[in-house]
């Protein structure tokens, strides 16, 4: 089977939007053939690393389109890179080429490699036979850098094309559903979901490079819509217009990823909208792991079960499987299936410390697990377990406890060292009005247990976040010393 069913059905259907200008199947497939002669005559061969600047124009969406297509391994390439980093990467994946949209932005940053102008001039086809699912590398993705410098995980097309199918499978997602969000393309979310879903499904793609909540309501309105957003943006929703909410209202799915989606915000949006908002969880390496079904009677507070196809475990610090599914014995995620990545990129080692010979990929991330097999997330091993006063706590459940604060507005927790405890949990808390440090510690505790609450609150006026929202804990670490 074809990569991208899509491409193989020329015809006049809009399969592209951004902003005012869209694409139909006949003119994307002869962009992609027009793609391949231009990359031929560039000496670049199939199965070459080519760095693509994620530049906010439709252009963009269609080289890493034609690129999967026509058989180049992308290296998706943020226009914000700090230079050290930036020159990190491209060492590391060596791309013999870069693609641009407007080149002259941009070009200078790469001095050494050749830059070609995307274009979407096409050559004439019936169709294009384009990339079959194979094991090839297809997207070198740099993971966050959150314990060194960026690593470049690689992706194969069936390690994209596994979970792309099982993703469908429990969204019913079909080629009836345009995606609509404004989500960076050289993160999973938005590239692999968002862009090469639409083409995977067959569906099409309304991208808005900058989240606009009425614009993006207008066009949830128009068609059978599926929207694809991270908490903050829902967070920003939970104060629009009726006007803006009645788009999101019509939206046939609201997904929520990225990072966990607070639940004062879902179940304020799930007011607001009348639709409930479906979390999912995954990270770089492995795609999407888990996901809450259409069918599921609640999901609050889960990430879902695992996808079809994959398997899913708990361990304990010897990476031992943990049985015990009663939503509070914290163990770390593994998963194994088609959706694990090949390794990471001329980094063996780094690739056998996270999988393992039989298969298992050891997330980092630290979870819970219900009796159903729903999965709840509790934080980061190298950041979010929190060893205090001989008990383990994730960081993630005292977020959530803060987050309940009809004062707070953001919260963050982590560990620091203590000499009594050996380690104390310290919140970072964003506040919407006055309120002491020693209410909000009270608050925790009573909500969850003494042990868990906050031995110190620092009242912030942001919490420093990444591209994607996440918040960055190490800077915060940085403050504590």
């Amino acid at each position: 089977m074809r990569l991208f069913p899509r491409l193989e059905r020329p015809d006049d259907g809009i399969v592209l939007r951004v902003g005012e200008r869209t694409l139909t199947a006949r003119r994307l497939i002869e962009a992609c053939a027009g793609h391949r002669f231009r990359m031929h005559a560039a000496g670049a061969q199939p199965g070459a690393h080519v760095g693509v600047w994620t530049q906010p124009t439709l252009e963009t969406a269609v080289a890493l389109i034609a690129n999967a297509a026509t058989g180049y391994a992308s290296i998706p390439l943020d226009p914000k890179l700090g230079s050290f980093e930036l020159a990190h990467v491209v060492s590391d994946a060596k791309p013999v080429v870069a693609l641009a949209a407007v080149p002259g932005s941009v070009e200078s940053r790469l001095p050494h490699v050749p830059t070609i102008r995307v274009s979407l001039d096409g050559l004439s086809t019936a169709s294009l036979e384009g990339r079959l699912v194979d094991d090839a590398p297809l997207l070198i993705l740099s993971t966050s850098g959150t314990t060194g410098l960026p690593k470049g995980a690689v992706l194969s097309a069936r390690n994209i094309a596994s979970n792309l199918d099982a993703l469908a499978d429990v969204w019913e997602w079909t080629a009836a559903d345009t995606v609509v969000h404004a989500l960076p393309l050289f993160h999973v979310h938005g590239l692999v979901l968002g862009l090469f879903g639409s083409m995977r499904v067959g569906g099409a793609l309304h991208w808005f490079p900058k989240f606009d909540a009425s614009e993006i309501g207008a066009a949830l309105a128009e068609r059978r819509s599926v929207f694809f957003g991270v908490p903050t943006m829902y967070h920003r929703l939970t104060e629009a217009s009726p006007e803006v909410l009645r788009g999101f209202s019509s939206a046939r799915l609201l997904i929520s990823g990225s990072a966990g989606l607070p639940l004062r915000d879902r179940l304020r949006i799930e007011a607001l909208t009348g639709k409930r908002v479906h979390e999912r969880y995954g990270l770089t390496e492995t795609i999407i792991n888990t996901a809450v079904t259409l069918q599921a009677s609640d999901g609050a507070g889960t990430v879902g079960p695992a996808l079809p196809g994959l398997e899913l475990r708990l361990v304990d610090d010897a990476r031992a499987p943990l049985t015990v599914r009663d939503d509070a014995t914290i163990g770390e995620v593994a998963v194994r299936g088609p959706n694990v990545f090949l390794g990471y990129l001329n980094r063996p080692e780094a690739t056998a410390a996270v999988k393992d010979a039989e298969g298992w990929f050891y997330t980092g991330d630290l979870a819970c697990m219900r009796a159903d097999g729903s999965v709840r997330i509790v934080g980061r091993r190298a950041t979010d377990l929190i060893k205090c006063g001989g008990f383990k706590v994730g960081a993630g459940e005292v977020e959530a406890a803060l987050l309940e604060h009809p004062l707070v507005r953001e919260a963050a927790v982590l560990g620091a060292p203590d000499e009594d405890l050996g380690e104390k949990i310290v919140a970072f808390v964003v506040a919407s009005g006055a309120v002491e440090p020693s209410e909000l510690s009270g608050f925790v505790a009573a909500q969850l247990s003494p042990h868990k609450r906050p031995r110190e609150v620092r009242i912030v006026s942001e919490l420093p976040r990444n591209a994607m929202g996440k918040v960055q804990k190490s800077l915060l670490r940085d403050a504590l010393k």
